[in-house]
């Protein structure tokens, strides 16, 4: 039986078309990655073409990992030829081997968001940029745009010089540019950018490349910039052979700058396309696949097509529509709690889905006390935590001395009594001679002005070029041991046994396990390349999958992945779709978030459960909200409808609100703070009424009530700064711990 039988008409459709332009419509759950996988095989098993020649490109490490493991189990020898990496990873590559044709050294340092930041801090300060009027991260997202559509500095001053504001942050990009390339240093967005400089200006460079990559594959193809379409257009060139994979229907990253018209009007660019579908979907029942297909039909800027299954029916997709947010959250958490004792649910397999960050909170304090292990998908990078920024700077100032921004960071970490004013000295000779910081301290006792302090710099850059030279001679693990060793890093960590410093050492460690790891799955591993690796990483990439969790993310972060058991919470118009879909007069802002509702929908596999408020505190003000359109837009048939707390399906008017009496929410457990924030001092019977801190009238081991879970026995009681953290074992909901003033239990007698 050969590998391709079990591949369906439409896959193999995709696979077997090998030549010229071929568009790949891939539906969520399609099996893209099957057939791009297949396809790689077919060209190297039955068109004898040489692995070095196949180029296959997709946007996260986790994807390419994915894609590089399939393909050396189909392939086999010779696979590791295959070039599979993302779009920034593969102009490292190219760049690595070209950067001093524009005039950078080959070791040019990647700068993350944090680096980026400080330099623009720098940057406003000597441009006298009154940063309460324009924040650097404003001006540094307007900075990412412009290189997304390829504008140089002097091209966006050409384009928007005449609006003051524009012309400032123009000024900025000028100077942060500079600051870049004295650094020897490029950000996420020059990686592309200048590999299209690089691809259009050096005739032979672009010939090598185009000759090397005869077939080149582009996963996630909707999701698309204007440098990244620019930098396929010139690897394909004329008469090479491209295909690219991917679903219009679940583009949703224009905010960082995907165009989705890339795929809507890839025939126009390449006319003699072949376009070829995949609708039959492998994850979600025909019912989860006819609400998303209800909902993406509403769109008008899209290419036909519908998803169906092989799968019976399916559950009907749960709604319930609550009086509050904290009501909403607690239901979600109880629903989890009441499947895991009841129904065996998996709670790896589970995840509850919502449009912001913010939404997140109540749902982990409902989640904790109901002792749900959790994970949040996009929370703060490990790589972006201070003891491991300290560690990478400490790496990237042996691996580049020329970058300043790492140097300046740990010249005086640990503490080696160097002074600010010394620092500005450093700085000032710098500058006006010509030369990085790193080469100034290394001939700090030539100069006047810093003679005081010479002997310390100069101690710091003999260390670091002795590290430098140890670099090569050892392994990577034993080498960050000893340069976390020699600097003094790691002593004055564990001098301070502070929980705070102990849990810097734990990260540390933890730094060192991934190049344990890094180590043992790469050959021919280096410092250069751990950074290369440390650099590109994504906040999904970084998710602990040994221990069972449920998967608490917004829907942005959400896609690619798949679960069982999936929750939509806040449904809500002004919520979902955002308000500022809402408020702009811009059709394909609300389109958007359709499409991001569609791709929430198809990450639920077998069961989907949709979730609103009628009133949610928004910036402290109670705000009230109608459902959702993209509920409305769900054939009422396959849902259950239930409704929850006397409220209605219908309670929208065609106004899109319908004002209602609805009581104000009543935080469970969220604290006399949460309480004072809602505006409500009234509601709570007196005699219910607990004061936070005093000791209750029960003790461990005694008998009580609880208005929701019923009897229970208290097993521990733990007094706290404001109030008592009482245990009990209920005799039908299990153990949960909450505190005394706010669970109002009732001692029985």
């Amino acid at each position: 039986m050969s590998i391709y039988d079990t591949l369906n008409p439409q896959q193999k459709e995709a696979v077997f078309t090998t030549e010229g332009k071929v568009l790949v419509l891939a539906g969520a759950g399609s099996g893209k990655t099957r057939v791009l996988t297949h396809r790689v095989a077919y060209l190297i098993d039955k068109m004898n073409v040489e692995p070095y020649n196949i180029m296959a490109i997709t946007f996260t490490n986790k994807a390419a990992g994915e894609m590089r493991e399939r393909v050396d189990k189909l392939v086999g020898y010779g696979s590791e030829s295959v070039w599979i990496a993302t779009f920034h990873s593969s102009c490292v590559k190219i760049l690595r081997r070209f950067a001093d044709r524009l005039g950078y050294d080959n070791g040019f340092t990647i700068y993350d968001a944090d680096d980026s930041k400080s330099v623009m801090k720098n940057v406003c300060k000597n441009l006298d940029i009154d940063t309460k009027m324009l924040k650097e991260k404003t001006i540094l997202n307007e900075i990412s745009s412009a290189k997304d559509e390829l504008l140089a500095p002097d091209e966006y001053m050409m384009r928007y010089g005449e609006d003051y504001r524009l012309k400032r942050i123009a000024q900025a990009y000028t100077e942060y540019q500079k600051i870049l390339k004295k650094n020897n240093a490029m950000d996420f967005d020059d990686l592309i950018m200048n590999t299209v400089l690089l691809l259009e200006n050096e005739a032979d460079v672009l010939d090598n490349y185009q000759k090397k990559f005869k077939y080149i594959m582009v996963d996630e193809y909707q999701d698309t910039n204007t440098s990244q379409f620019k930098l396929i257009r010139l690897l394909t060139g004329h008469d090479g052979n491209l295909c690219v994979v991917g679903d219009d229907d679940q583009s949703i990253y224009k905010f960082r700058g995907a165009n989705v018209r890339n795929i809507l009007d890839f025939e126009q660019y390449y006319p003699d396309t072949k376009v070829i579908r995949l609708e039959q979907n492998y994850r979600s029942t025909q019912n989860i696949l006819d609400a998303a297909n209800a909902v993406i039909s509403n769109n008008k800027g899209r290419k036909a097509k519908s998803l169906w299954t092989e799968k019976d029916g399916g559950p009907l997709i749960h709604f319930r529509q609550f009086e509050n947010a904290y009501e909403e959250a607690e239901f979600i958490a109880d629903d989890i709690a009441r499947k895991q004792r009841k129904e065996n649910l998996d709670i790896s397999d589970t995840a509850v889905l919502y449009r912001t960050n913010a939404q997140s909170r109540l749902i982990e304090e409902k989640f904790i006390y109901e002792g749900i292990p959790y994970n949040v998908v996009g929370g703060v990078n490990f790589y972006s935590r201070k003891e491991i920024k300290d560690v990478l700077a400490y790496l990237k100032t042996i691996d580049n001395g020329r970058d300043d921004l790492q140097v300046r960071r740990i010249i005086n970490v640990p503490k080696r009594g160097i002074g600010n004013t010394t620092i500005s000295k450093v700085t000032e000779y710098a500058q006006s001679h010509g030369s990085s910081f790193f080469d100034t301290l290394c001939i700090a006792d030539e100069i006047p002005t810093i003679a005081k302090a010479s002997s310390k710099l100069k101690d710091f850059a003999d260390m670091i070029n002795a590290l430098r030279k140890d670099a090569g001679n050892m392994g990577l693990v034993d080498f960050i041991r000893e340069v976390l060793d020699v600097t003094g890093y790691m002593s004055e960590l564990e001098a301070d046994s502070s929980d705070e410093n102990q849990s810097r050492i734990e990260n540390v460690e933890e730094f060192l396990n991934k190049v344990v790891d890094f180590e043992k799955n790469n050959e021919n591993a280096s410092l250069r390349s751990l950074l290369e690796e440390v650099a590109l990483v994504a906040d999904i990439d970084e998710v602990d999958s040994s221990v069972p969790r449920a998967m608490l993310m917004t829907l942005h972060s959400a896609k690619g992945l798949e679960f069982k058991n999936v929750y939509l919470a806040g449904m809500e118009d002004g919520l979902f779709p955002s308000i500022m879909s809402l408020s702009e007069d811009d059709p394909t802002l609300v389109e958007e978030e359709r499409r991001l509702a569609y791709v929430g929908i198809t990450r639920a596999k077998e069961d989907l459960t949709l979730t609103c408020a009628k009133t949610r505190l928004v910036r402290g003000e109670l705000q009230f909200n109608a459902v959702s359109r993209f509920i409305e837009e769900i054939p009422k048939a396959l849902m259950d409808n239930r409704v929850h707390q006397r409220t209605s399906f219908e309670d929208r008017s065609s106004t899109g609100r319908k004002e209602r009496s609805v009581k104000p929410p009543v935080p469970f457990g969220g604290g006399l703070d949460s309480l004072k924030a809602a505006g409500i001092s009234k509601g709570v019977p007196s005699s219910q009424k607990a004061v936070p801190g005093s000791k209750p009238d029960y003790d461990v081991e005694d008998r009580v009530r609880h208005v929701k879970f019923g009897e229970g026995t208290v097993t521990d009681m733990e007094s706290g700064p404001r109030d008592y953290k009482v245990t009990v074992d209920f005799d039908d909901h299990g153990t949960k711990i909450m505190y005394a003033a706010f669970a109002r239990l009732e001692k029985i007698n």
